[in-house]
């Protein structure tokens, strides 16, 4: 089976789904507060043209989904699957923002559970790639069972924590 990195996954509270490059204007509305970033290595992507690099690269990584509430049909985020690898038997999720509003833990958690559960279809373990500075970020990732297991940059080059999820520990609190 082939690992589908653009798949449409459909939540109580959102809905994700491939991004396309006519999301940019909805996108840059939410990524435009500069909260959002100030604990992220790039803390100035709430400007339009670092976040218009940031959105191309998006797209071309061929893995980016938009975060669309149900509730009103608005982006709220977005996040991306990167890197399968096959033969370890791995994918990364990561490069996740929402919007402010959306802050608190159930839009990240339904997120990362219809991101978890697709993945575990076709890998045994997910990695995430968290900031060492980024403390909310890593308090997300721990909440949804993310174990720190070790450090190595990311593809930007800067040093991060890298939490895990295996397919064994995600049964423990999807159900």
């Amino acid at each position: 089976m082939v690992f589908e990195l653009q798949p449409t996954l459909k939540g109580d509270l959102l809905e994700l789904r491939p991004l396309q490059a006519t999301d940019l204007g909805d996108l840059f509305a939410v990524a435009a507060d500069p909260l959002i970033w100030e604990q992220h290595p790039v803390k100035d992507r709430y400007q339009k043209k670092v976040f218009e690099d940031f959105f191309r690269e998006s797209l071309e990584s061929g893995g980016a989904l938009i975060a669309i509430d149900n509730k009103d049909s608005k982006a709220i985020g977005s996040s991306r699957f990167h890197g399968y690898d096959r033969n370890q038997n791995e994918v990364e999720i990561g490069w996740t923002f929402l919007a402010r509003s959306h802050w608190g833990g159930v839009y990240n958690r339904e997120m990362k559970q219809l991101m978890l559960q697709h993945a575990f279809r076709f890998v045994g373990s997910v990695v995430f790639l968290v900031g060492t500075q980024n403390l909310r970020s890593q308090q997300a990732v721990e909440k949804i069972g993310g174990v720190c297991v070790g450090t190595r940059p990311d593809a930007g080059g800067h040093d991060s924590l890298v939490y895990q999820i295996t397919d064994s520990g995600f049964l423990g609190w999807r159900t």
